[in-house]
């Protein structure tokens, strides 16, 4: 078997790609993408967001480093994004702001003359509604434009048992091959709090993924297509932590391409997926990359980096925003021009997209 990513290896850049366009790409425009980070020995960040806002600050970091944006909606998320005053009983809002999420950034990506990916972050086995919601709209949108309306979606299944989790991961992708949609699983449980999931007490042997749990899903999910990845635990946990509380140990993904490369015939046959990205070392983070990994989530530092800028702009305006009149400079002056929530969102989405320049740099040596 021939390794894949050669047939991409020899691009200049990512735009000499088949289909890549500015705007969002799915199908195989979507995984040379992934195969020529690989081939090339970088990884995307990927975003998670939960308003217009937060994608807005996703495409502008994208574009004024010049590489695809990785967007991605969780199902709180994605509840969010819709209206936290719609029911969720049946995930139907969650369903819902998916869909109008990846419709939005549809429309506005083409404008910041990037590519962008679009995904769906966790989805547990008690989520599968909502998967299944976002499944029925990528077939829907297939029948009209001939391209599913998302570029790829996470089944994590992780808490269940390891061969009920790839078997539940191979019906879906059945249903995902024939559009083209790239399947990301996971495999052992990534740590910590994130979305309300809460893995802060699991068994520590359960944040390591082993060759054997990487081999079934290879041998499962590879005949049904080459477009997986795979989010295999290395010891991450989802959050910040003081130094020393986590412990990565990113040399398993190349235990993990060592013991099936020389089954299928070329080195590194996985593409790695890393969790819990926020708060990571930066030579952990190149560790990774060097053994695989081609995406790895950002969530806590962006939701930080959007808080302060606000939390900035709140200091140095304080005297400004204690009234709708009245301020330091006259007890009659307006301060409608500085409660405007245009003046302290931007300066949110500014904060985020300098931090997301970062996560780009941290994932691309060459940048």
């Amino acid at each position: 078997m021939a390794d894949p990513c050669k047939d991409v290896a020899g691009f200049a850049s990512y735009w000499d790609l088949p289909g890549v366009k500015a705007g969002v790409v799915t199908g195989d425009a979507a995984w040379n993408i992934l195969k020529y980070a690989k081939a090339k020995g970088f990884a995307l960040p990927a975003f998670n967001c939960v308003t217009t806002s937060s994608v807005n600050a996703v495409l502008e970091g994208a574009a004024k480093i010049g590489l695809p944006a990785y967007i991605q909606f969780s199902e709180g998320g994605a509840a969010f994004f819709a209206g936290k005053g719609l029911p969720n009983d049946k995930k139907q809002a969650a369903i819902l702001g998916a869909v109008a999420g990846a419709h939005f950034v549809r429309q506005v990506a083409p404008a910041y003359g990037v590519p962008a990916l679009t995904h769906s972050d966790h989805c547990a086995k008690k989520l599968l509604p909502w998967f299944d919601g976002m499944l029925e709209a990528d077939v829907q949108f297939h029948k009209l434009h001939g391209e599913p309306l998302f570029s790829s979606h996470m089944l994590d299944l992780s808490e269940e048992p390891h061969e009920e989790n790839v078997s539940i991961c191979a019906e879906y992708f059945k249903k995902m091959a024939p559009m083209k949609i790239i399947l990301e699983m996971e495999i052992g449980i990534t740590g910590g709090m994130e979305d309300g999931v809460d893995n802060s007490g699991v068994s520590k042997d359960k944040l390591y993924s082993t060759p054997e749990d990487t081999e079934l899903v290879w041998n499962t999910l590879s005949p049904i297509s080459e477009m997986f990845t795979v989010a295999a635990a290395f010891g991450n946990v989802h959050g910040v932590y003081k130094p020393g509380n986590v412990k990565l140990q990113p040399e398993l993904l190349d235990s993990f391409q060592k013991h099936l490369g020389p089954k299928v015939g070329y080195e590194k046959p996985f593409f790695f997926v890393f969790h819990g990205g926020s708060g990571s070392e930066k030579a952990d983070i190149e560790n990774a990359v060097s053994f695989g990994v081609v995406k790895m989530n950002v969530d806590t530092d962006t939701q930080w980096a959007y808080w302060e800028g606000l939390l900035k702009f709140y200091k140095s305006k304080e005297g400004y925003l204690q009234g709708q009149i009245g301020n330091p400079d006259g007890a009659d002056k307006p301060n409608k021009s500085h409660y405007d929530p245009r003046k302290w969102v931007r300066c949110s989405e500014e904060s985020m997209r300098d931090r997301i320049i970062v996560a780009y740099k941290d994932l691309n040596k060459g940048l």
